[in-house]
């Protein structure tokens, strides 16, 4: 048999669904490290010293999740081992996915019945009736085709033997993974459609105007933390610069929430015109439509953060943290998700951002 790929993020939350016997703790034994692979029958052990007391099942998952949660937060993949059968139960480790910002994958066991049965009748362990192993057959069969409508980013079906032994674990690179991206940076937030400023700030890093853009001849990089547009008056102008010096590859970008609000519009939905965005679009609407068409692409094209310099800098990390809450904050303040106290002038906060997120900066890292 041709080897079986599950592909699945370098750091992703991994969840293993299928009914008793499936094969899901071997499984997880012979393709993950021991350390990545948090098993609700290992913790039912270290709560009574018997991985089979199922009275202690919630204080059990209560320690896995948690677990689960901290290796999460210090950027490492987590398997989960266990049934996972019920939709309640994989909303709770969805639910831990979204708050560590990080995919959820499911594996799922969908083996025949007759081998369930036969591998239950050889466990040494525990041997369960068999209306149980017919019972998780059924809960398995209701929602496994629905997986990916609960938010599961990667879901892959091993429905044979062979496939399990014929498995490959392919762990893909992050989209924000540049940790082979050594700098020097220029780390520069919060323009705001103040041109002219940016124009300045460029020339006096020694960024050079060329025909594709501005460059740097000693190759260094701008680090554009978002929010290009509203306040200023030069907005488009903004995006004209950004957009080339990324096209060329003399800088790279993250996005902020008023280019999130901006795309909203350029993609046609309604959006609350106020606090400055009344003018970036007024200047895109000249501009016509292929102009906004690209401008559009640009911005969905966007994510939250880098990772950069052996994992010693995040670029956008903190401000992406900080747009969410400040996002909810607004969103309930006045459903659009902008301060009329926000960044007020040119000038005054360009850049003030860009110093924040990279809290500890390396050698050769220029926060302007």
């Amino acid at each position: 048999m041709e080897t079986f790929k599950i592909e699945i993020p370098e750091l992703c939350l991994v969840v293993l669904v299928g009914g008793s016997s499936s094969g899901k703790s071997t499984f997880a034994r012979r393709y993950f490290k021991s350390t990545e692979v948090l098993s609700s029958d290992f913790f039912r052990g270290m709560i009574t010293d018997n991985e089979n007391d199922q009275e202690v099942s919630g204080e059990a998952f209560e320690l896995l999740y948690l677990t689960a949660k901290k290796r999460l937060s210090h950027g490492k993949l987590t398997v989960v081992d266990a049934t996972n059968l019920r939709k309640e139960d994989r909303r709770k480790v969805l639910a831990i996915a979204k708050e560590e910002n990080v995919h959820a994958a499911a594996i799922v066991f969908d083996l025949p019945d007759e081998l369930l049965l036969a591998r239950n009748r050889e466990r040494t362990d525990r041997v369960l009736p068999e209306r149980v192993i017919r019972h998780h057959r059924r809960e398995l069969r209701q929602s496994a085709k629905g997986l990916k409508r609960e938010g599961f980013r990667f879901v892959y079906f091993i429905d044979s033997e062979e496939k399990a032994d014929n498995a490959e674990i392919v762990r893909t690179k992050l989209w924000n993974d540049r940790k082979d991206w050594h700098g020097p940076f220029d780390i520069i937030g919060d323009v705001h459609g103040c041109c002219d400023e940016l124009e300045r700030l460029l020339e006096k890093l020694g960024y050079v105007k060329t025909e594709a853009g501005y460059a740097h001849p000693g190759e260094r990089k701008a680090a554009f933390l978002g929010d290009f547009c509203d306040r200023g008056n030069r907005n488009a102008d903004v995006l004209r610069l950004v957009m080339d010096m990324v096209k060329a590859g003399n800088a790279f970008a993250v996005v902020g929430n008023h280019d999130a609000k901006l795309l909203k519009y350029l993609q046609g939905k309604e959006i609350k015109q106020a606090y400055g965005i009344e003018k970036t679009i007024t200047e895109l609407e000249a501009r016509g439509e292929d102009f906004k068409a690209e401008a559009a692409a640009f911005l969905d094209g966007l994510i939250s953060h880098y990772v950069l310099d052996d994992g010693e800098l995040g670029v956008g990390v903190v401000l992406a943290r900080y747009l969410e809450e400040l996002h909810e904050h607004d969103e309930a303040e006045d459903g659009e998700g902008d301060r009329a106290d926000d960044h007020v002038g040119c000038g005054r906060h360009l850049g003030v951002e860009g110093a924040a997120v990279a809290q500890r900066v390396p050698q050769g890292v220029h926060a302007a």
